[in-house]
């Protein structure tokens, strides 16, 4: 069961992405949205976001694009996940049950999850990314040679 919304997990997805492809050059919001298979408006908000809470840096002009505005190990999950929540629409009001029961109850069961997720670096997410890109080493090598 997936307790993140899907904004959540695009927002760490574009995070990691930028760190793993933001040398020599930013990264470009289409390129972004093109591997994610997004529209890129819709990426676009959610960037903008990762900017204002100083996770991304917008860098304009021709090459311009996205790239990390902090080092890979100084940015957590959790920080993502909490720019991806105030770019949403929480709305806080709602039947009694919701607000004076349910809502609190599910309130302590997202700040625990955040503070695991505090625990997940860009660095571990972007190193594990790498290490599965790679082709398994553990495999020979498959010779075509006629």
């Amino acid at each position: 069961m997936m307790l993140l919304s899907r904004q959540a997990l695009l927002a760490i997805a574009a995070v990691v992405d930028v760190a793993m492809h933001a040398r020599p050059h930013p990264v470009p919001a289409k390129a972004l949205a093109a591997r994610h298979d997004l529209p890129p408006r819709r990426l676009e908000t959610m960037l903008q976001a990762l900017v204002r809470a100083q996770i991304l840096k917008s860098v304009r002009g021709p090459r311009g694009g996205y790239e990390l505005a902090r080092e890979r190990r100084r940015i957590s999950a959790a920080d993502i996940v909490r720019a991806a929540l105030e770019a949403g629409d929480a709305e806080t009001d709602g039947p009694p049950l919701i607000v004076s029961v349910i809502g609190p109850v599910v309130q302590q069961a997202g700040d625990a999850m955040l503070k695991a997720l505090e625990e997940i670096s860009v660095e571990a997410l972007s190193q594990e990314a790498a290490r599965q890109a790679r082709p398994d080493s553990s495999q020979p090598a498959m010779d075509f040679t006629i």
